[in-house]
Parts: C-alpha cells; sequence; structure tokens
C-alpha cells in the first residue's frame, strides 16, 4: 500500500507538468489562416494582389503604405456586379418609362417613349445619345432625392435579371467581393467610382458590397435645395451635372475622395484614365482590369462590346505593369452563391 502511495505522490506531480506542456505546446502551435481570397485560383492575379497587400502593410519594408493613404477604388458595372444584357441602370429605366406612362398618354406616340413602351428592339438598340439622356432626365428628375432613393430600392426589391432571374444585387462577383474584404480587413479604405448614376448605387452598395453611400463617387444630375411650408427638400433636375467616365473618373477622384488611390480596378476603357491616374503615383501600386473572358459561367466580350468594351486598356495595360485578370481561368467562382 505504501509503495502504491509513493508511486501516486510521484506520478501524480508528473503528469501534471507533462499536461501543462503539451497544452503549452498546443497553444503555440501554428494555426492555419483562412484563405482570405478562396475565390481566386492560384496563378498571377492572386499573387498580384497578396504581394501587393503584404509590401504595402509590412511596417518594416521599403513599400509601406500608411493606413490612412490605403485608398481603393473600383469601378462597378462589368468589375463589380455584371453589365448584359445591358446596364442595369438602363434596365432600371426602362421599366420607369413603362411603370409611369399611364401618366404620360402622349409618350404612345413620341420617341425614344414609343419604343420602350412597345418594347421596339431595333430602335433600342440603335439608342441615340440625346434619346437616351431624355429617357435618364424623364425618370431620374421631377422629383425629389429621397424619392428617387426609393424608386432605386422598390426597383432592386423585385426586379430580377432577364437572363438569370436573380435579384439584380445577386449578380455580383464573389471573388470581388473577398477582394473588398480582404482590403479592408488590411486597412484599406475602399470607394466606387462609377460611370453609373451616384443616386442610383447609394442605396444598396453598403448592404452588398460594405461600401458605404458616402464613399461612392458616380454621374450626377443638377440638384436644387427647397423649402416649402415648414419642410426642406433637394429636387432632382432634369439637366446633367456630371459624367463620372474615362478622364471624369480621375478629375472626380480629386474632387470627391482627395487622395490619390494605391490600388484601382475596372473592366473597361471608361476605367483607363482611372487606372492611369493610380498607377502614375510614387511608390508601389496596383492595377487591375478584369478580362470577361468566361461564356460558360459568364459572357465572353471585350473589344466589339457596346458594354465594357474593352481595347486600349488590353493592349496598353501590362505595358502600364496593370494585372489583367482572366474570369475564365483566375476565378473558380463566379456570382455570389444563391
Amino acid at each position: 500500500m505504501k509503495t502504491n502511495k509513493l508511486k501516486m505522490s510521484f506520478y501524480g506531480p508528473l503528469m501534471g507538468l507533462m499536461l501543462l506542456v503539451l497544452s503549452a505546446c498546443a497553444s503555440t502551435a501554428p494555426v492555419a489562416e483562412p484563405d482570405p481570397l478562396p475565390g481566386w485560383n492560384a496563378g498571377a492575379s492572386r499573387s498580384a494582389i497578396i504581394d501587393f497587400v503584404n509590401d504595402v502593410t509590412d511596417a518594416d519594408g521599403p513599400h509601406y503604405v500608411p493606413p490612412a493613404e490605403r485608398i481603393a477604388v473600383f469601378d462597378n458595372d462589368g468589375t463589380l456586379w455584371a453589365e448584359k444584357p445591358t446596364y442595369f441602370q438602363l434596365l432600371f429605366v426602362l421599366d420607369r418609362v413603362r411603370a409611369m406612362a399611364a401618366d404620360h398618354p402622349e409618350w404612345r406616340s413620341e420617341q425614344p417613349f414609343k419604343a420602350v413602351i412597345e418594347n421596339d428592339q431595333e430602335f433600342l438598340h440603335a439608342l441615340a445619345p440625346e434619346d437616351a439622356i431624355n429617357l435618364l432626365m424623364a425618370t431620374h428628375a421631377g422629383m425629389t432625392t429621397d424619392e428617387f432613393d426609393r424608386a432605386a430600392r422598390d426597383w432592386l426589391a423585385t426586379a430580377r435579371h432577364p437572363g438569370t432571374g436573380r435579384p439584380f444585387t445577386e449578380m455580383v462577383y464573389q471573388p470581388m467581393l473577398e477582394l473588398l474584404d480582404y482590403l479592408r480587413a488590411n486597412e484599406f479604405k475602399t470607394f466606387i467610382v462609377s460611370g453609373g448614376g451616384v443616386n442610383f448605387m447609394r442605396p444598396w452598395t453598403e448592404r452588398v458590397y460594405g461600401i458605404p453611400p458616402e464613399q461612392v463617387v458616380g454621374s450626377t444630375i443638377e440638384t436644387h435645395f427647397r423649402e416649402e411650408a415648414g419642410q426642406v427638400y433637394i429636387d432632382r433636375l432634369p439637366e446633367i451635372h456630371f459624367i463620372d467616365d474615362k478622364e471624369g473618373k480621375p478629375v472626380a477622384i480629386e474632387r470627391f475622395i482627395g487622395r490619390r488611390p494605391i490600388l484601382a480596378a475596372g473592366n473597361s476603357d471608361g476605367d483607363f484614365q482611372m487606372l492611369q491616374w493610380t498607377t502614375a503615383g510614387e511608390g508601389r501600386r496596383l492595377g487591375l482590369i478584369v478580362h470577361h473572358t468566361d461564356a460558360d459561367r459568364e459572357w465572353a466580350y471585350d473589344r466589339e462590346s457596346l458594354e465594357g468594351r474593352l481595347d486600349r486598356g488590353l493592349e496598353k495595360g501590362p505595358g502600364l505593369g496593370w494585372q489583367i485578370i482572366d474570369m475564365a481561368n483566375d476565378w473558380n467562382v463566379v456570382f455570389r452563391p444563391e
């Protein structure tokens, strides 16, 4: 019995010590971090993104960028969400014309409204710029900003993509959502800089992309402050104020953001100057172009496309150090899962 007691008195502390050591080893064992970009295949595009983020966030490295200067800008149409069979805001315009037609009987004999009401595809495919502006003003002006906000929200809540049947806010690219999250996790501030209407985008970008309305830059129409019967309003007027496309994008970045970005992503020649302005700055920079090459999971288009035409960017982008993202090969998933 004494022997057993001696064994217990010896082994008890020994076992406790062993458990303590094992526990310490377990707590210090390396834990694999989750993949920040699971929708991206291994390759040049994924490596370019991760290497860039590692470089600019390494406080001891030569390319370190303070968090306040980590500005990333993204086009929307064709970069964050799809743009086929046509720009989604144009589909909103067409639906608005049809919804408003009962209050405008004159539209049944006036072009371009007649073509929209009758679904005249031949006329609509050859829509002249002045006709497009007429449609835009009829559906986007003559109301307050709050009324337009509600109209956009209501449409997005019920409208469906004509090809997939999914809500338009689900026609977003999963790999780009991952990229936005990855950048923000590394103290980047993410902005949208798009040719689309700013008031069409702002009602939903925070919910879908995590980008708040004050970080959305886009095209605008004229507005006017009004006070009436003790209430105040901002009215939307039928006049173009600013087109946020091509040369307008770097101008808008300077005007509304106030810092030159260190990362810019786009998909068309309308984004060329934005990437040009971003990557021309000093220090480490990254320009990304989403090339639509996947006819099976999305649409394949570039130089001949009406939406998202990409010609100059394909030709000159690589020479400027921009990374061309090949959708078919670089992404193992395209749209956010249903």
